[in-house]
């Protein structure tokens, strides 16, 4: 006879997030969650009735210091309807070539904005610069055979690294001369507070639209949100009705999230639990490991995130994962994301598949019968 349903809530064991390195957004909800949500209104949020989604709404902006918010049930959904509520024809978004927005969205810029992406590889080689956009971007007169950029869109921590308070502001303050609006995909936001990159509120001060993402980290179950000014968050809730995100009875999703930003994050514009600051030592600890065996890194480790150089030592991604999944731990590799529910036992296992790979130094090819798993 199986479990009940609600012995998985707070069991990061019993979901295998405890030994997931894959993202964050694997994080298993809390029983205090389930709880905020058995307490949760049921009214109807497309009438703007939900007493508990519209507090959290309101909370949300006020700790942001924007006008408004509203909740959604995605990051990408978040995103694609502040770029879509943004977006003007003829319309290019300026956006990091690895951007999510460009590589994890299905398309969802040309299908839903009919816009153009303009992909820039950033110059220091972790996030775009003043200089980057300056040297991308339409200025002045465009001829009439280019799309001028008219949004440029930033990721706020960039693969994990943050972008610096001063970098982001001169970033506003030239494209607020421009006429070119500024969209921060803030799926991992909270990380960039939590590791010195300013406040909320100093982070979206720095752009005309915001997403947070409240499933990444955190542990929601479900749940983005969207702000920025009055009007702008108003056609974004009219753009969620016309693609089927205008949820009914959104309450409960609103209390998970909301007690997930509570638990992890805190109450306010800063973060005063720890939670997510604990991941960064982590990770640290982790990439010094790494790097005493003679690993090299793809990034800088910042936050949370680790991209290892695999190809330095030559073994393929596939080969690595294989060797995690012989030692009991999931990765994607290159890339390692740490999270709070990772337990002590999937670190040392980590450990494990690091000393093994450095060790050997073999030049792999493939995995299964043909990679290491058969050659180690």
């Amino acid at each position: 006879m199986s479990e009940p349903v609600e012995f998985y809530w707070g069991n990061a064991h019993l979901t295998g997030a405890s030994c997931d390195f894959r993202s964050d957004a694997i994080t298993t909800p809390s029983l205090g969650t389930l709880h905020a949500i058995s307490k949760a209104t049921l009214n109807d949020d497309v009438y703007g009735e939900d007493e508990t989604t519209r507090h959290f709404e309101e909370h949300i902006a006020r700790i942001c210091g924007k006008e408004a918010a509203a909740f959604v049930v995605s990051g990408t959904m978040a995103n694609q309807l502040s770029l879509c509520a943004l977006a003007q024809a003829p319309c290019s978004i300026l956006a990091d070539a690895t951007a999510h927005i460009i590589h994890f969205e299905a398309g969802g810029v040309a299908n839903l904005s009919g816009a153009t992406v303009h992909p820039v590889r950033p110059s220091n080689g972790h996030y775009l610069t003043l200089e980057d956009i300056q040297k991308h971007a339409a200025v002045g007169p465009v001829a009439l055979e280019r799309c001028p950029v008219t949004i440029v869109s930033l990721e706020n921590t960039a693969h994990g690294n943050v972008i610096p308070l001063h970098e982001l502001r001169a970033i506003k303050a030239w494209t607020d001369g421009q006429g070119i609006a500024v969209h921060i995909d803030g799926a991992r936001i909270w990380h960039a507070v939590a590791g010195g990159g300013g406040s909320l509120k100093d982070l979206a001060a720095c752009c005309d639209a915001m997403t947070l993402c409240f499933g990444k980290g955190l542990a929601a179950p479900i749940g983005a949100a969207v702000v920025g000014a009055a009007s702008l968050v108003r056609r974004v809730k009219q753009l969620r009705q016309s693609i089927g995100g205008g949820v009914r009875k959104v309450g409960p999703m609103a209390a998970a999230a909301w007690q997930a930003v509570l638990d992890s994050f805190g109450p306010g514009s800063v973060d005063v639990r720890g939670v997510l600051r604990s991941t960064h030592d982590t990770a640290r600890g982790l990439a010094e490991m790494w790097t005493s065996l003679g690993g090299k890194f793809l990034r800088r480790v910042e936050t949370n995130l680790i991209w290892l150089d695999l190809k330095d030592i030559g073994v393929e991604k596939a080969a690595f994962n294989d060797l995690a999944c012989r030692h009991k731990v999931r990765v994607r590799a290159p890339r390692i994301v740490v999270h709070p529910q990772i337990s002590p036992d999937a670190l040392y296992r980590l450990g494990l598949v690091f000393h093994e790979v450095m060790a050997s130094k073999l030049d792999i090819h493939g995995s299964g019968s043909d990679g290491i798993a058969s050659k180690l």
